[in-house]
């Protein structure tokens, strides 16, 4: 290549690691392998009407990779083909490079309006993307790059239809990971999908946000970053210290990928210094420290590393009784608070809201397996649970949850398990606590 030594790095091994993963594919060594997933398929009606339809029935909360994506790339097929879609828009940050979604968005390009914002500087993805651009161009799509000096990292799509009845109505696909059909058989994340009238309209606002700068002074009920998300955040944390330090129940637990934000850290220790319980699992860097005693001696720190990247966001907020989850694709960190454009949405059907209280969260906070904790010295370790060879894995509970048909959601026989709060609470047959309700599953057969 003609390389000045200076520009020559020797390292002592590969510097392509992806080139493993085709080793791995390529041994036959079963024995050695994780054993084959397939995941649960959720069909949302059975054509672009019965589809939408179901929507306006009631929202859709699908946990990727036990639940599949198809689902995600099925909804904006059918808006791309429906002749009662009038436009899309969507944001465009990691896709593959035989994107079905990208394709739909082409081919919907001719028959309707559609808006597309693409991050060019999605890191390792740059080529991939500036492709896509140039392809959604071409095609007549109304391609943006997002604000100057701020990545676009929110998962946003928008459809607007004309119903049989006439009206005109937004839905809209919000997620926590990216549009990748690839990537989300192994990484853990959220998509919702939703005909909420003031939900979709702030998906609106934040993409005349991107693509006219129109900002608005708020995007109620989103969080959207850096406007004004993690401000919310520490609103939120500094209520539940007013609920502890009132007696009334209090009660915070976060997924993250990072927690490095100093003021949210420093939020963090006064919400345990007024008696607020705090769970906070992180994959990966923690800047805060717990079991301080006079300062997080309330807050547990845990990291869960598996067959499958932790990759979705959760916030929990206990709210006197009344609680608030929200979702997103921010970390707390302060490249995704106020470098980057990032939304936090609300879940609003009580529904999904108890799924994620009582089905999902406490199988994380359960795991003694692939969980380590951080103990007050930086250091982790292992649960007791998991020293002695066994103890049980969150990501294999859930696996065992999408396995199991809807034929076989049985209440008769029942296990005492623990939800959120500690207190005792039953979950169905088998040592799986995390079945899912019997109306996602029955979703097709509704309408």
């Amino acid at each position: 290549f003609e390389l000045d030594e200076s520009l020559v790095f020797r390292v002592p091994g590969m510097v392509n690691l992806q080139r493993l993963f085709h080793l791995y594919e390529e041994t036959p060594r079963p024995a050695l392998k994780y054993p084959p997933f397939a995941a649960k398929q959720v069909h949302i009606g059975h054509d672009a009407d019965s589809l939408f339809a179901a929507l306006r029935h009631q929202d859709v909360l699908l946990h990727h990779p036990y639940e599949s994506y198809d689902a995600v790339v099925n909804f904006l097929e059918t808006a791309a083909h429906d002749p009662h879609v009038l436009s899309m828009k969507q944001t465009l940050y990691r896709t593959n490079t035989d994107s079905p979604i990208a394709r739909a968005l082409l081919e919907a390009a001719s028959k309707k309006e559609v808006t597309v914002v693409v991050e060019l500087k999605a890191s390792f993805d740059e080529a991939s993307n500036i492709r896509w651009a140039r392809s959604l161009e071409d095609a007549g799509v109304q391609v943006f790059h997002g604000l100057v000096g701020l990545k676009t990292h929110a998962k946003l799509a928008l459809v607007v239809r004309q119903d049989p009845d006439g009206k005109i109505r937004r839905y809209a696909h919000l997620g926590t990971g990216n549009y990748n059909p690839s990537t989300a058989r192994y990484h853990t994340d959220f998509s919702l999908l939703t005909c909420d009238e003031a939900i979709t309209a702030s998906v609106n606002d934040v993409f005349n946000f991107l693509t006219a700068y129109a900002e608005q002074p708020n995007y109620k009920p989103l969080f959207v970053a850096p406007r004004d998300l993690a401000k919310n955040c520490i609103a939120l944390i500094d209520r539940e210290a007013r609920n502890a330090k009132r007696g009334r129940p209090a009660r915070i637990i976060a997924k993250v990928n990072a927690l490095v934000d100093p003021p949210l850290i420093q939020a963090l220790y006064r919400a345990s210094q007024a008696g607020v319980e705090i769970d906070l699992i992180v994959r990966g860097q923690s800047a805060l420290v717990p079991g301080l005693r006079g300062v997080s001696s309330r807050i547990r720190v845990r990291s869960i590393v598996g067959r499958f990247l932790e990759h979705s966001r959760i916030f929990y907020f206990e709210n006197a009784g009344d609680p608030e989850i929200y979702l997103g694709s921010a970390d707390w960190m302060q490249r995704n608070l106020y470098e980057r454009v990032e939304v936090l949405f609300p879940l609003k059907d009580p529904e999904l809201r108890r799924r994620i209280a009582n089905e999902i969260l406490p199988v994380y906070l359960a795991d003694t397996r692939s969980a380590r904790l951080l103990g007050a010295d930086g250091k982790y370790f292992r649960p007791r649970a998991s020293r002695n060879g066994h103890g049980m894995s969150a990501q294999e509970q859930l696996m065992r949850a999408a396995r199991r048909p809807a034929s076989a959601f049985d209440t008769s026989a029942r296990k005492t398990k623990r939800n959120i709060h500690g207190a005792a609470y039953t979950s169905s047959a088998g040592d799986d606590p995390t079945a899912e309700s019997a109306s996602q599953d029955s979703l097709n057969a509704s309408v």
